[in-house]
């Protein structure tokens, strides 16, 4: 019994041991003069998706229709600190190619067009 116990212990802290480092919430950067706490977590694949959770205005916090979708859209490790995928800018409704770079506490988004050559860059906070 002490042994099946064990071996439970062990398997949970592999797959914690094992969690990608840009899993959890963040706080987005304002667009449009808006913000939203986004949680990044595994989506398939090896890739990571975001999902918005919470938004925000200058008002406070308020429920928007976006809450509940995907923002971050398949985001595949690159090595690094590294990912590449899709993001989508609800201000627009448009999905565009995305990257993405961890640094700490800190992660920056980028979405572009024609092949990367026009980008817009997002740097967002890791929240507690």
């Amino acid at each position: 019994m002490k042994a099946l116990k064990l071996a439970a212990a062990l398997m949970l802290l592999a797959g914690a041991a094992s969690a990608d480092p840009v899993e959890g919430m963040w706080k987005t950067q304002p667009d449009d003069g808006a913000y939203a706490y986004v949680r990044m977590a595994p989506c398939g694949g090896g890739n990571i998706c975001g999902v918005i959770e919470r938004t925000f205005n200058d008002g406070g916090e308020y429920r928007s229709p976006n809450i509940g979708k995907t923002l971050v859209i398949n985001m595949a490790p690159q090595g690094g600190g590294s990912y590449e995928g899709r993001v989508w800018r609800p201000s627009n409704d448009k999905i565009y190619l995305g990257k993405m770079e961890l640094n700490g506490n800190r992660l920056d988004l980028s979405g572009c067009v024609a092949g990367g050559l026009f980008c817009k860059t997002q740097t967002w906070a890791r929240l507690k």
